[in-house]
């Protein structure tokens, strides 16, 4: 930087210092280092407010004794959505004695230092911690374990900005030890945790109620579309037919990412847009399509209601044959893209929105599996696709069927909106509660504050105390 460019960094710094302390101050808040918090609320750096941080290690894994105990023994990789997700390896207590891992009890928190720091969790039992882990025992007399893991959850980037580090990233002691948290009474940190782990009880539900529903939806394509059980009225044999029989393969687009914009004259799905699309009919009026210039995309198809977009690539065999059945399209113009197939079936054949389970019908999956060729990512070509012969059942089972699937379909879309609607709700009430937005106890009057304190922290502080109630 010259010495130009560094008198206007500090220029356009003081000016943001300025703005923010000319900023009203609500009454009952107070102007901090981290912003404008309660004014019954404090201010202390890490080292201040724990009884001690934890080293992790990794005992020998050349003696194998070591790792046939029942102490369990985790890694940072364990933890998933700021919880030990699961516990691989137990270890023995010799292996405690003779390693630098520790032993972090029950309802203290695990602070992912190194390689993945911003992960969390708080100890589900008594744990033996690898080195990518730093231990926080709180000093209960002024913090809780959940209320400091609910920080820290919600202030990730914090930990995030202190990453150093170039072949292993890391955040090392003494920046963890004074970075700076607010500090409510102890009433209100219980409050706190409490309000925001109810919210996860809520949103864990849903998530067991989605993965049930799941289970139940995939158990009875297993059923309905292999021909296993036949829903009511439903006799008559399976024909097998030749897959490129019954529909046509059509011109694609093969444009990259970047040559799609915000706006345009024509929509485009890219493969990576069927990869990520969780239900297997997109409905194009609900659906925030990029957009490609016409010129670009002269000679790929118009998609049409009923269209199927299959990917012909996949870097796993389970992405193989993934695809989206095509609706809301409305008098858009939109094609499909790079790394995609175009198949329009012949209304003969295919039912609506029975080609979007096509994906599912487990003899279909199997040979796109047989036929996919590649090492690092796998393909498979039209040619292929249209090889296929594939036991379907007439028009009238297959709308039954889709009758069957769309209306589980839908439940499950509406239990995840919830979801998601429940994850925006807590994010908000993390905003407001760890702020001091919104308050879950009476803030304490100064001499209610004082009175919580030690007696040797309160002489020092009565001065200060008269001064302020004299002057009110």
């Amino acid at each position: 930087m010259n010495s130009g460019q560094e008198t206007m960094s500090k220029a356009l710094g003081n000016g943001r210092r300025a703005l923010a302390e000319a900023e009203e101050v609500p009454v009952g808040y107070k102007r901090t280092e981290v912003g404008l918090i309660p004014e019954d609320w404090d201010i202390m750096a890490l080292r201040n407010i724990i009884e001690k941080f934890v080293n992790g290690g990794t005992p020998s894994t050349k003696n194998a004794a070591f790792w046939s105990g029942n102490i369990p023994w985790i890694t940072g990789a364990d933890i998933l959505n700021q919880t030990v997700a699961v516990i691989r390896r137990h270890i023995t207590e010799e292996a405690v004695h003779n390693s630098s891992t520790s032993v972090i009890a029950k309802g203290n928190l695990l602070i992912v230092s190194r390689t993945g720091v911003g992960k969390l969790a708080i100890a589900p039992c008594d744990i033996a911690i690898s080195q990518d882990f730093t231990g926080v025992i709180p000093n209960k007399e002024k913090i809780l374990a959940k209320y400091l893991f609910r920080h820290f959850d919600f202030c990730q980037h914090v930990l995030a900005k202190q990453n150093q580090g170039t072949s292993i990233k890391g955040i090392t002691r003494d920046t963890l030890a004074a970075i700076l948290i607010p500090l409510p009474p102890l009433s209100e940190q219980r409050a706190i945790a409490e309000a925001l782990s109810d919210m996860d009880g809520l949103l864990a539900a849903l998530e067991a109620l989605i993965a049930k529903k799941q289970a139940i939806k995939q158990a009875t394509m297993q059923q309905l579309l292999t021909g296993k059980t036949r829903l009511p009225g439903f006799r008559e044999a399976w024909e097998t037919r030749r897959l490129g029989d019954t529909f046509t393969c059509l011109p694609t687009a093969n444009n990259p990412r970047a040559d799609l914009r915000e706006y345009g004259q024509i929509g485009y799905i890219h493969y990576g847009d069927v990869h990520a699309h969780a239900q297997p009919v997109l409905s194009c009026a609900h659906y925030e399509l990029p957009w490609i210039d016409k010129s670009r995309v002269d000679n790929a198809a118009h998609l049409q209601n009923g269209d199927l977009v299959m990917v012909d690539a996949s870097e796993d065999l389970v992405g193989v044959g993934k695809s989206i059945e095509i609706h809301g399209i409305a008098g858009k113009t939109i094609v499909a893209g790079l790394h995609t197939i175009l198949c329009r079936g012949n209304p003969d054949y295919w039912a609506m929105r029975f080609k979007a389970y096509l994906q599912f019908i487990p003899a279909f999956k199997s040979a796109l599996i047989r036929m996919a060729t590649g090492i690092s990512v796998y393909a498979i070509s039209k040619k292929q696709l249209s090889d296929i012969e594939l036991a379907l059942p007439s028009l009238l089972e297959q709308e039954a069927i889709v009758s069957v699937l769309s209306d589980m379909d839908a439940e499950i879309a509406a239990l995840e909106r919830r979801r998601d609607k429940t994850r925006a709700v807590k994010q908000g009430m993390m905003q407001q509660l760890l702020t001091g937005r919104v308050r879950l106890v009476e803030p304490r009057t100064i001499t209610e504050r004082l009175a919580a304190t030690r007696p040797a922290e309160q002489e020092a502080q009565w001065k200060v105390v008269e001064t302020k109630e004299a002057g009110r």
